[in-house]
């Protein structure tokens, strides 16, 4: 059956504090607020035209973004009419200077987000035992459950990210974070490496996009059938137009992972496909990122959200786990992981790991990979290569 009803529009403070009271709660600590930015906010995107279009409403491609595509041979026009459906391993972009990522308005349809796969990593058995000696024992899983309705009330700013991959459409999770340079304002959201690049074999995916809050209400599949895109995408499509993931990720990562899972994260700048103001002050909040890689006793507990997707998920709702953390080595010179007990499959892939630190929830870690048994997920510490990273985005792109 089609829902007839459009969610209510969220209000900006309501949303900051029981968005709050029910990420503190689902970590069973003291705090009582994860300090969304102040800033008023009105509760759906403008109905203005995106930067992305001319005056008469016609989707364009920025002339910095057309230049970056005729460099490697490629017509502006062509690209946004389907020739981004060209993966010939000479034209995939695989240099991390050229990543192209122009608005193509109406592309994300819900039929269309409902289709996308979800883009899992799966460790290998020799993946896992590599770290041994190093690795904490395997967690006992624990069951994900259901986030409460709506998101915008209960949970952290998480949405789902959509790309275009050589396979097709797929999806990971994402969260919206602070700019600390353009407080207030922010437009970034942090995910996985594997959800932007493919890693040592591949390039840039295409059609980047973020869509917070994906599904508020968590309507079935078929009560979104013939949904119309505000009950699906509440807050609009907002399109990555710059993209930074690690070094070691573009050369390192691979299917299982690889040497590149322990700086599997990335950061999206995004601008919306409709719409001026800036994502904090249209979702309403922002969490800070925390990047003092702190220790499984200093952490406490961790909490993974995001939208999984493979059996015996679907993609449609928000899930969360909570665990005391342990540790996981992929290799003894690489960096150790966060380890969690968890049930989530792939798509909550990029997904926001929290905890509380200063009496504020702060996103962590993201999730990164998992055994094929989906018991447990493992994400990447945050530390100095993270913050420089995140840095370099915010002041070469936060303005825009």
């Amino acid at each position: 059956m089609r829902s007839t009803c459009t969610p209510a529009a969220p209000r900006r403070g309501r949303r900051t504090v029981l968005a709050a009271t029910g990420l503190v709660a689902a970590l069973a600590l003291t705090a009582t607020a994860c300090d969304g930015s102040a800033d008023s906010a009105s509760d759906k995107p403008d109905a203005t035209t995106s930067q992305a279009a001319d005056g008469g409403g016609k989707v364009r491609i920025p002339a910095e973004l057309a230049g970056k595509l005729e460099e490697h041979g490629i017509d502006a026009d062509r690209w946004k009419d389907g020739g981004w459906k060209d993966w010939d391993k000479d034209k995939w972009l695989s240099d991390a200077k050229d990543f192209v990522n122009p608005v193509i308005e109406g592309l994300w349809k819900p039929d269309r987000m409902q289709s996308a796969k979800e883009a899992d990593k799966t460790v290998t058995t020799k993946d896992a035992s590599a770290g041994q000696g190093v690795s904490d024992p395997d967690p006992a899983p624990v069951r994900a459950q259901a986030e409460k309705t709506p998101y915008h009330r209960n949970a952290a700013p998480v949405g789902k990210v959509f790309f275009d991959s050589p396979d097709g459409p797929a999806v990971c999770s994402g969260t919206v974070v602070k700019d600390v340079n353009h407080p207030g304002k922010s437009n970034l959201v942090w995910t996985a490496g594997h959800c932007v690049h493919a890693g040592g074999d591949g390039g840039w995916y295409r059609n980047i996009t973020f869509v917070p809050a994906y599904n508020d209400y968590g309507k079935s599949e078929a009560e979104l059938t013939n949904a119309n895109p505000a009950e699906i995408a509440p807050y609009g499509n907002w399109w990555a137009d710059w993209a930074s993931t690690s070094n070691q990720w573009i050369k390192g990562g691979s299917e299982t992972g690889g040497e590149g899972a322990a700086y599997d994260y990335a950061v999206l700048h995004v601008k919306p496909e409709r719409g001026g103001k800036s994502l904090e002050e249209t979702v309403g909040a922002a969490l800070d990122v925390d990047f003092s890689a702190p220790s499984a006793a200093e952490a406490r507990k961790m909490g993974a959200w995001g939208y999984p997707a493979a059996p015996p998920y679907n993609g449609l709702k928000m899930f969360k786990c909570v665990d005391v953390p342990g540790r996981f080595s992929l290799s003894p010179s690489l960096p150790t992981m966060h380890r969690i007990g968890c049930t989530m499959t792939g798509g909550s892939s990029g997904g926001g790991w929290f905890r509380v630190r200063d009496g504020k929830s702060v996103l962590v870690s993201n999730t990164s990979i998992g055994p094929a048994d989906n018991s447990w997920l493992a994400g990447p510490q945050l530390g100095r290569d993270a913050e420089a990273l995140y840095q370099n985005m915010s002041k070469t792109y936060g303005g825009r």
